[in-house]
């Protein structure tokens, strides 16, 4: 059989119109007011979103860095601070590499402030909720 050749889709050469109708996704806790404010604001724009449980299906280390690059941020800037496991295990030790960061965020999602909204090649963190809109 012969392949076809991929070819272009008809007004998709910008980034930006590609990134129009990128998939999105909301990493989301369904206990976390926050996060169903920010699904609900994705959903008043028509959009169906990937909803990812994040507390059930916890992200790989490879999918969080991909998240914070996405973010322009580092693992530290994504903990939930309040959270009393954040102070159990040590993790305001500024001597943590990211790579360590990233594991006890994947071994322990509660630590992950919520939500975050990823469409493309960009990510937002919903704190406040309304911060979505910026990429949907």
């Amino acid at each position: 059989m012969a392949k076809i050749a991929d070819a272009p889709v008809q007004g998709t050469t910008n980034a930006a119109a590609a990134g129009a109708h990128a998939k999105v996704t909301i990493y989301y806790n369904p206990k976390c007011r926050k996060s169903r404010e920010a699904l609900q604001i994705i959903k008043e724009k028509g959009i169906d979103p990937e909803i990812r449980n994040y507390m059930e299906e916890p992200p790989t280390k490879s999918e969080l860095s991909e998240v914070l690059r996405k973010m322009g941020r580092r693992p530290r800037d994504i903990f939930r601070k309040s959270e009393p496991l954040y102070k159990d295990l040590g993790l305001k030790n500024k001597d943590l590499t990211d790579d360590e960061l990233l594991t006890y965020l994947n071994e322990y999602p509660i630590l992950i402030e919520r939500p975050i909204v990823v469409k493309g090649q960009r990510a937002v963190l919903g704190r406040p909720p309304e911060d979505v809109r910026r990429i949907i």
